[in-house]
Formats: C-alpha cells, structure tokens, sequence
C-alpha cells in the first residue's frame, strides 16, 4: 500500500472510531432519561468542592495548575480530589489539595479488567460523598459521564464540565471543550466558578521533598553515579502500545547521549516495563542504569530534577520533567501535541513527529488492526531525536 493510500485508509478508520457506536448512542440516550429524574439535593457545603479526575499519572499532573489556581482564587474553600488510587500518591505533594479521596473508577484499570456494575458503584458511591457533602463539582475529565453521574447521583447542586453527549444533561454548567492544551482546559473549569486565570501566570510545578532529592542521591550513588556526574534520563515507555518506539532505536540515541554529554543513562519506568528496558540496555555497547519500577513520583521528579534533560515518548513522565523545569524531547504518534504536549517554555520543550498525513488520529489503541498501518512514532529517527536534544539542551 502506498503512503498515500495508507494515509486515506487511517483517516477513515479513525474518523469510523471517533464516531459514537450504536452501544453509546443507547447509553447516552438512558443517561438523559436518568439525568431528567427527581435526586434529591444534598444538603452541600458551601466551603467544599469535588474534583473528579479518573485519568492516569499525566492528565492528573496536568489538573494540578487548576487546583493552585483555585486554591489562589478561593482560598476559603475546601478542595478534595476524586481520583484512581494509581494518582493518590502523586497528589500527596500538594498542600492545595485538602483531602484526596480515592476509587477504582470503571473503565481506567490497566489491565482492562471490568469489576463490577459501574451504575452499582456510582450508587454505592454516591451515598458515601452525600455524608461528606459538597457544594460544586468539576468533572476535569471532557468525556466522563460516569463521574457527571455520580455528582448527580450524590446530589452535588453545581456541577460543572463539558458539554459532551452523555455529560452535559447531568451539569448545571456546561462548557463548549475547545482545540487547546489540557491545562487550559482545566483551567476553563475553575473560571466557571467565577475565577479569573490568565494562562501567563500558570505554571506546571512539582514540590520536591527533601527525602526524596536525598533518597534518589543515595540511589544514584550506589549505581556508581555520583553527585556530580551528569544525567540524561529516557522514559521509553507508556500506557499505549501505538506510541512505542523500536528499542533499536532508543540503544542508539542512548549511545550518542553518552558519548556527545559524557553523562550517565538512566532509564525510568514501571515495573512491568522493566523486560523492555533491560532489551534497549542489552543492545547498548555501552553502559546504562535502569530504575524502572523503583521509583515512587516524588523520587521520580527529584532524579528528572537533576537530570540535563529527559527524553522519552508521551507520557506521564515527560510532563514530570516538565513539573520540575527540565528540558524534554517528547516523540509524538497518535496523541495531538496541541493538547499533550509537555507545558512550559517551548524552547526548552520538544516534540518530535513523523510527518505522515494522518497524525494525529487521536485513536491510542489499534489493537485490533495491524501495528505496521501505523507507522506514526517508528517513522521518527535517531538523528531526529538527537537534533532536538541537541536544541533544547542550547536553550537551557
């Protein structure tokens, strides 16, 4: 098949994919048969809000800038965090954030598993946030009906979100979800409460504990790597196997990163990316440091802190570098770097892409069609990665 052909093809699967299926357009309309029924109003507080973020360690990152912000503007309230306990960690480093409540939201595991009706839980849920008792909610997530539900459900009376099908007959105000980065989406949801945000003063920060800068020093130093010696960390990993990027490849920017630098490798990642990282440190002639899966997030923001820079593919860990004023090379596939990409300064951040016609499909998961139609992040080369290493490291 011709690149052209290719291009018209994954265009017109993607845009097939993107379209509601029969299944949610049956589900959205119950949902506005559900949303239009008598629930009665909890009692609220009018000093306490409800965040409701289901997403993994990068979109949660991402809504921090929305909880200083609103933590700034509305001093007085109390803010609590609705999210996976995959996140409950990463929130603990922010003072903004009153009380992080946790749940194994329907549809977010990793592994794909389903456990249990989602409508039981968010019943069972719901009477569990009625006794505590909120006055707003913002559901952070554009296309989360499931937390729009149970704000509803808990009798929430402003419930703030997107104006999505099966979201918006369950909020009381609803905003248009705009072409923009993520964090200023977010941030559109504060200013529905009455807040003023200009996106100039936003900044995506990291608080970095003392025993975690200390803990990660002494990790370092018992992999012979001393205080002095200068870093260049690769997070090769991410939640989706369309963004994978040969380990060939990675072997080979590792490589050139140690001989241009002189610094130490140090590759991070989960535990269970650890067999793909011991395969790109196999294929190194030279040597590398792997601490996939001994990490925790603040550990993992204090080596990025100390690192040159971070490379990696997009992932939540880019934008942890990102959270602590590191320089990055993201490589972009499927996701739209418009929305995605690390935020802060764009010379001391970049996105490196193939430039096949139909990225961004904005479609993570192809498992069901061959991997070699989507040639989005293996089309990127080394000297492409390299190049804008070289760029942004000239910029710090």
């Amino acid at each position: 098949m011709d690149r052209e052909a290719l291009v018209r093809r994954n265009r017109r699967l993607a845009a097939a994919l993107n379209q509601p299926s029969r299944k949610h357009r049956l589900r959205n309309s119950l949902l506005r048969l559900i949303a239009g029924a008598p629930i009665k109003p909890s009692d609220g507080d009018a000093g306490r809000v409800l965040i409701i973020r289901p997403d993994h360690f990068g979109d949660m990152l991402l809504m921090t800038p929305a909880i200083k912000a609103l933590k700034r503007g509305r001093p007085e309230l109390s803010i609590h965090v609705l999210c996976g306990p995959w996140c409950a960690e990463l929130l603990e480093n922010y003072e903004e954030a009153d009380r992080v409540l946790t749940l194994p939201f329907p549809g977010f595991q990793r592994d794909g598993a389903v456990r249990g009706n989602p409508y039981k839980l968010a019943l069972q849920s719901a009477r569990q946030l009625r006794r505590i008792g909120y006055d707003s909610a913002l559901i952070m997530r554009p296309d989360h009906w499931w937390g729009a539900l149970l704000a509803t459900l808990a009798g929430i009376p402003q419930r703030i979100g997107y104006d999505l099908p099966g979201v918006s007959p369950f909020l009381t105000a609803a905003r248009p979800l705009e072409h923009q980065h993520v964090v200023l989406q977010n941030l559109r949801l504060v200013e529905a409460m009455g807040l003023s945000c200009p996106s100039e003063s936003i900044q995506l920060e990291f608080p970095l504990r003392p025993v975690d800068r200390d803990g990660i020093d002494a990790t370092l130093a018992d992999l012979g790597i001393a205080g002095e010696r200068r870093v260049v960390c690769i997070h090769p990993g991410s939640g989706a196997a369309s963004k994978a990027w040969p380990p060939e490849k990675w072997a080979r920017v590792a490589d050139a990163v140690v001989n241009s630098t002189a610094a130490a490798i140090v590759f991070t990642g989960t535990a269970a990316e650890k067999a793909m990282i011991d395969d790109i440190v196999r294929r190194m002639p030279g040597e590398a440091a792997s601490l996939a899966g001994l990490t925790n997030a603040g550990q993992l923001a204090a080596l990025y802190r100390r690192s040159l820079a971070v490379l990696g593919v997009d992932s939540g860990a880019l934008h942890m570098a990102a959270a602590v004023h590191k320089p990055t090379v993201t490589l972009f596939g499927p996701a739209d770097p418009i929305e995605f990409a690390p935020w802060g300064e764009a010379r001391r951040h970049a996105v490196v892409t193939a430039d096949i016609a139909c990225r961004p499909c904005r479609i993570l998961d192809w498992r069901a069609d061959d991997p070699e139609f989507h040639p989005c992040v293996r089309e990127i080369s080394v000297g492409q990665v390299l190049e804008a290493l070289q760029r942004v490291l000239s910029k710090d």
